[in-house]
């Protein structure tokens, strides 16, 4: 399909294409002093949602570079909006740019790539026929529902990074015409062609006009009629459809909460807060400076609970339907509990124990925006009732975040345990404060399944399936009811508690990204995804570490106890 014919026509007086070669004459836009709000303003359908564009571009971006801002081979900065329109208009040679991702080394090795780059240029990657073989092969596994190796799901994505930057170049990906009926219907590029089965010539002529002057002004760099241009083209578009045209302050919310980037603030608070309490905890006397950083996690709290609730206001639903919601909504869970806790016991070693698993959580998600992409899709079937949505997986990652922050808890009574053993368990409080957070994820974990069978129930026609997902948070709470009834029992002293803290988190670890994203099996398709292996691998064998030296430091300490309690070798403590 030719796309954008009516703007090439249209500026023909600005630039014209090379016979030869299809690329553009038009010299590269000044556009540093360009204002792109009112541009990124603009509604499109993408996805199966309408969203504005600018939020189109930062995903675009993302996916196919990985980076939510890209610098070129010269070393100019380009914002996701910048790029739209020069993808669009040509006025960068993109195909030759090396901007297309490629996460998976084997996969560079394999089409006899670069081994020392991890982004290579569009013309490169459309020409590997080696990359088309593997591609195809995965297509056909996939439709015959047979499983993927990971060299075959990567080839996917990167033939879906090469369409979707080869549909931001010929236009195709500009869905910005709205459908005059009904919101299911598509939307259409801004081609006399496509917009003909909607409108006639006459309707769509303001809008093609402004569409012109819009062009014209970012190819010339000038900022004010660009501003000005867009700004009533978004008001002509929705004059043709003002029904289904996204309302003005929906548009205005998603863009705010683009640049609002209320997770991204929340982490600097969260850092700042978290080396503030560790130097007032080592003074022992630092009250003024505890109480300046349990202020500055509160304004951390205010910023993530900002960002989540506009998020939830732009779509519709509670922010838990894939891996990042879940993270920032279970990080900012946990940090919740925290402040409870801490404002119940007035003790600071619960925000201590808070903020760090809070910290990586978010940096984590910030870190890596393919493996745990940022965008608000629309719900999957299986999620559309909304009241089960809320019910059900609100409270199970409700205890997935009380979960961890007894593991972070545990962590802080180990690294005790591993420098004064004696004085730790002689620390009854500590050990209560930790059984009361325990005791809370076991009954929220408890809930949550036994509504996880009542929905499963009503969406699959059954209670219970021995779904990996439904299976591993069985085997989580049965992990923490045995650590909780075997400390009541005796079978265990504190010190197994602290280690069972830690240890049963992997359960939760599990099945709350093991399943989605090792496994990638069961009904709950709709969270899997695939990356961050690595990451986690390096934490659990960290962890075990860690934790085979605390038991190692506290069983050592208990030979050096005489019958008597008097110390025999060495001091305990170090």
């Amino acid at each position: 399909m030719k796309t954008l014919i009516f703007i090439l026509v249209a500026l023909g007086s600005v630039f014209f294409r090379d016979a030869g070669c299809g690329q553009s004459n038009l010299p590269p836009a000044n556009s540093s002093s360009i204002d792109f709000k009112q541009f990124g303003l603009l509604a499109i359908q993408d996805g199966g949602r309408r969203k504005p564009i600018d939020t189109f571009a930062r995903e675009t971006l993302i996916r196919i570079t990985g980076r939510s801002t890209y610098a070129d081979n010269a070393g100019r900065k380009w914002q996701p909006n910048d790029f739209v329109l020069s993808a669009l208009l040509e006025t960068h040679d993109w195909k030759n740019e090396p901007m297309v991702l490629i996460s998976s080394g084997q996969l560079i090795e394999q089409l006899g790539l670069d081994k020392t780059q991890r982004r290579f240029s569009f013309a490169q990657l459309t020409g590997s026929a080696e990359l088309q073989r593997i591609a195809n092969e995965a297509r056909a596994l996939k439709r015959a529902e047979k499983p993927l190796d990971r060299i075959q799901q990567e080839a996917l994505a990167v033939s879906d990074r090469l369409a979707l930057l080869g549909n931001v170049m010929n236009g195709r990906a500009l869905l910005i015409v709205p459908s005059p009926k009904n919101e299911a219907d598509a939307w259409a590029v801004p081609d006399p062609e496509a917009v003909a089965i909607y409108y006639n010539e006459t309707q769509v002529a303001p809008a093609f006009s402004e569409l012109t002057k819009m062009m014209r002004a970012y190819a010339q760099g000038d900022a004010f009629n660009f501003g000005s241009a867009a700004r009533q083209l978004r008001d002509n578009l929705r004059a043709l459809s003002p029904s289904i045209y996204p309302q003005e302050r929906q548009l205005r919310l998603e863009y705010f909460y683009n640049h609002f980037a209320g997770f991204y603030r929340a982490i600097w608070c969260y850092g700042i807060a978290l080396v503030i309490l560790l130097v007032a905890h080592l003074r022992k006397r630092g009250r003024a400076l505890q109480n300046l950083g349990v202020v500055i996690a509160l304004v951390g709290l205010a910023f993530q609970a900002a960002g989540i609730t506009m998020r939830c206001m732009i779509a519709g639903r509670p922010p838990v339907t894939n891996m990042y919601e879940s993270i920032i909504w279970v990080s900012f869970a946990v940090l919740f509990f925290g402040m409870i806790f801490f404002a119940r016991y007035r003790t600071p070693v619960y925000l201590l124990a808070a903020l760090p698993v809070t910290l990586v959580a978010l940096l984590l998600v910030h870190q890596m925006p393919i493996a745990m992409p940022s965008s608000i899709d629309p719900l999957v079937p299986v999620l559309r009732d909304n009241f089960w949505l809320t019910v059900h997986v609100l409270t199970i990652t409700l205890s997935y975040a009380a979960f961890a922050l007894a593991m972070g808890f545990g962590h802080i009574l180990l690294w005790r345990y591993a420098r004064n053993p004696a004085a730790t368990s002689a620390d009854a409080p500590m050990h209560f404060w930790l059984y009361r957070v325990l005791q809370l994820g076991v009954l929220l974990l408890a809930a949550g399944t036994i509504l996880g069978g009542v929905w499963a129930n009503y969406s699959w026609g059954r209670f219970w399936g021995w779904d990996p997902k439904e299976t591993w948070a069985l085997i989580a709470l049965l992990c923490y009811i045995l650590t909780l009834h075997g400390r009541l029992a005796g079978w265990w002293t504190e010190f197994g508690l602290v280690v069972a803290s830690v240890v049963c988190f992997l359960a939760i670890l599990m099945a709350w990204y093991g399943v989605n994203f090792v496994l990638g099996k069961g009904l709950h398709s709709y969270g899997f995804g695939i990356g961050g292996e690595t990451y986690v691998a390096i934490f659990v064998v960290l962890d075990f570490l860690f934790v085979a030296f605390a038991i190692w430091r506290y069983r050592r300490s208990k030979r050096l106890v005489s019958p008597a309690g008097e110390i025999t070798g060495e001091r305990v403590a170090v």
